[in-house]
Parts: C-alpha cells; sequence; structure tokens
C-alpha cells in the first residue's frame, strides 16, 4: 500500500462499523426436517441428506478448483511468485478478497488535474461513495507500504511509459495521481504539450519537473499496425490491421526504464468486422481469421518485438491482463452499476485474452511481468463510470471511476518495481 502525507476530502462522510469482504458467494445448507413416520422412511430420508450433503460438497470442491486457479495465477510467468511481505516468504497477491478499508481513496480526483472528467464519478454526481472505500487484501500477507515522497526520489531521471487503449490510459491517469499527493509544489507536475487529458491524442507526457522523471502514455489500442485498403480487396474490407508489424509509434517505447502495456478492449466484432476492419499478414487478407487467433498472432508479434529490441538491463517490461466489463447484455446498452462488489463474477474472473497473454510470456526468452488483475476485477460492477461520465446519455459499464479500482492495478505495479527497495517503504 501507498501512504500518503495528508487525508483525502470527501463530498460526504462514510463511516462503517463492520468488516466486509468479497471473494465468493457464502453458501448455506439447511438440513431437512426428518418425518419420523417409519424407520424405512427414516432410512430413506436420511440416506437423501446424506446424499444431498456429499452432493453440495463436490459441487463445492469443483467450483473451489474452477475458481482458485484463475484467482491465484502467479505473476511472474517467467522466473518465480513474487515476495511482499516482510518475512520474506512467497505469497501470492492474487489470492485475496476485497475489504473495506478507511484509509482509501488514496487520492482526490478533483483536486488532481490530470484525471478525465469522465472518470471522475463522484464529481459527475454519483451520490454513494462506498465503492471509493475498498482495498485488496492478499490472503496471506500485505502490500507493501511506501513512502511517497521516497518513491519519488526513486524514480528520479527514470521513463515509465504505458502502451495501451483507454483503460491503459485511466491506469496512466491513476498513477500520476497517486504521485501527485507527495508533490509539493503542483505546478512542477505538467503535461509536456500543454495538452488536456482527452481520448483521441496518441501521446501524453507529464513530467514531474522537481524530480526529474515522466510518466507517458501511448495510445495503441490494438499494438500492432492499422493498415490502408489493400489492393483488389472485397468491399467489405475498408481496413485491415497489419498483425506481423508492431505500431509504427513503437520505437518510442524503447528507451523507458518502465514499460507497461495493454490490448483487448477494442477485439470484438463491433470495432472491428461490422466497421470493415480485417487481418493482413505480409501481403494476405487472412478474412476467415477468428479475432482470438488474430490476437494470439499479434502477441507473438509484440513478444519478438520485445526480445528483439528492449534491453532488460534498463527496462522492465510489463503486460496488463484484460479488464472485465459488467454490461448487464451483449447490446453494451444495459449499463446496472451496484453499490457494492458482487459475490458471483458469473464467469468474467475467465478471459481468452488474459489467457493469450500468459501462453506468449510463458515462451519468451526475457523476463516480463504479467499483471494479472482480471480476476480480482471481475467483482468491482460497483466501480465502473455507469452514467455518472461527462456524456451521461451514454451508459459506461467498461471504464473505471477514479479513484477506484485503476489505483489497486497500481499498487500491484508498485510491488513488483519496489519488491528489493526497503528503503523506499
Amino acid at each position: 500500500m501507498v501512504t500518503f502525507n495528508r487525508s483525502v476530502s470527501l463530498n460526504r462522510n462514510v463511516s462503517y462499523n463492520r468488516t466486509v469482504s468479497f471473494n465468493r458467494k457464502a453458501l448455506n445448507v439447511g438440513s431437512p426436517k426428518i418425518n419420523r413416520v417409519n424407520s424405512l422412511s427414516r432410512v430413506f430420508k436420511l440416506l437423501v441428506v446424506i446424499g444431498s450433503l456429499l452432493s453440495f460438497i463436490l459441487a463445492f470442491l469443483c467450483g473451489y478448483h474452477y475458481v482458485l486457479p484463475s484467482l491465484s495465477h502467479a505473476f511472474h510467468v517467467y522466473g518465480s511468485i513474487s515476495t511482499f511481505n516482510d518475512s520474506g516468504s512467497t505469497c501470492n497477491v492474487l489470492d485475496g478478497n476485497w475489504v473495506l478499508d478507511n484509509r482509501y481513496p488514496l487520492y482526490n480526483a478533483t483536486e488532481c488535474p490530470f484525471v478525465e472528467r469522465g472518470f471522475d464519478c463522484l464529481h459527475n454526481g454519483r451520490e454513494d461513495a462506498d465503492y471509493l472505500k475498498w482495498s485488496w487484501k492478499p490472503r496471506n500477507c500485505n502490500f507493501p507500504t511506501f513512502n511517497v515522497q521516497s518513491l519519488l526520489g526513486w524514480l528520479r531521471g527514470k521513463k515509465v511509459v504505458f502502451v495501451g487503449d483507454s483503460m491503459s490510459r485511466t491506469q496512466w491517469e491513476s498513477l500520476i495521481c497517486l504521485l501527485m499527493t507527495g508533490v509539493q509544489d503542483k505546478k512542477s507536475v505538467y503535461e509536456v504539450n500543454g495538452n488536456e487529458i482527452t481520448k483521441q491524442i496518441r501521446y501524453l507526457g507529464v513530467r514531474f519537473g522537481s524530480f526529474n522523471f515522466t510518466i507517458e502514455f501511448f495510445r495503441s489500442v490494438f499494438l500492432v499496425q492499422e493498415g490502408s485498403t489493400p489492393k483488389h480487396a472485397p468491399k467489405r474490407v475498408r481496413s485491415t490491421l497489419k498483425l506481423d508489424k508492431l505500431d509504427d509509434i513503437s520505437n518510442r517505447w524503447i528507451d523507458s526504464d518502465i514499460l507497461i502495456f495493454n490490448t483487448g478492449q477494442w477485439w470484438v466484432p463491433g470495432k472491428l468486422f461490422k466497421i470493415g476492419c480485417y487481418f493482413q499478414v505480409g501481403n494476405l487478407l487472412k478474412l476467415g481469421m477468428s479475432i482470438p487467433t488474430a490476437y494470439r498472432t499479434a502477441l507473438d508479434t509484440w513478444a519478438s518485438w520485445v526480445e528483439k529490441t528492449i534491453d532488460i538491463n534498463r527496462t522492465h517490461v510489463f503486460f496488463r491482463t484484460f479488464e472485465p466489463s459488467h454490461w448487464s447484455n451483449f447490446t453494451r446498452r444495459v449499463c446496472n452499476v451496484t453499490q457494492h462488489p458482487v459475490f458471483e463474477t458469473e464467469g468474467r474472473e475467465h478471459s481468452i485474452f488474459s489467457d493469450t497473454v500468459f501462453d506468449v510470456v510463458k515462451n519468451m526468452t526475457i523476463p516480463v511481468t504479467v499483471l494479472h488483475i482480471t480476476s480480482m476485477s471481475a467483482f468491482r460492477s460497483d466501480a465502473h463510470v455507469g452514467k455518472w461520465s461527462d456524456n451521461p446519455s451514454v451508459p459506461d459499464c467498461s471504464h473505471w471511476c477514479l479513484p477506484g479500482v485503476p489505483d489497486v492495478w497500481n499498487e500491484i505495479l508498485l510491488s513488483h518495481l519496489l519488491v528489493d527497495e526497503p528503503h523506499v517503504r
């Protein structure tokens, strides 16, 4: 956990007098009443009860086996699981619960100039503040506690780069706001080109002038190149994704100290086939290629680029997994944001995109750290933007409010970066 030197004020006070945690739905089994009409009936009903209990135990164990493998994926696919607790024993941060924590939120979004207005849900009229008060608690360890001033000093002279879609930009905004709580002269933190934080700008860079480091974001929603319509292509083809070529701005990612990738939200038919975008490898159109196959091909291209281009003696490479959404149906038109985290993830803890990331990274020849946030985020149907954006007529159950879930992603990121830096705690 990151510690701060000031308290964060909200528009309302929220107090809690009980401990609550969300990890999986509690199951209660009642004992059926046994009608003592005769011994045969008694024996029969006893067998029914025993059979029911055995069925329940079997179902519970199967469910336990089904859910936990996703929740307890090791962060480091290459190498060992990271150690976070002070005793030095190995602990899997992903095996845990969401718990109420009055130390949260970690900052006030309205006071951070780098939060998009559309993500500041409280400012946009959300009346309940409960969603701000949840932290992720690993089962057998705690997040390291970091001093923000020491963390700012550790980042001196470094360059942190986020590459991906709008979810990556949200995490970028979150990290900047977390670090700004330790900066006295807020004006010394600025966007290098004077740009406002908007959705369409391909590059955003925020410099912490007093500490001589930058945190940058590159918008690359597919990581690979988007191309124009090839000659002699069918009329339905308006553009292509060149799966064997990384984005043409990738040369600007190289000289970074910390490099965090993410892609996934745009790999859907509505943002591909329905607008005439198809896949291309070399000079060949792949009209029949499925999205999962194309995603795997693109990630293989990314992995090859990382292995050939990145100096691992300088750069720590991360890949963050897919972020689950919580739409009420497949049309993405109905968005019911809950007041609290849900007990049942309804399969959202699994993602073929996240599985593909693990499959690709485990075969790489250099170390890449996978930030597997899919499972933990699947419980947080309460933390989406919903109708509290800068465009309330368009509901949003994909993006996250700030402060919120992306702050926890950054706590995990910092835990990895600073596990061997005890002086920063």
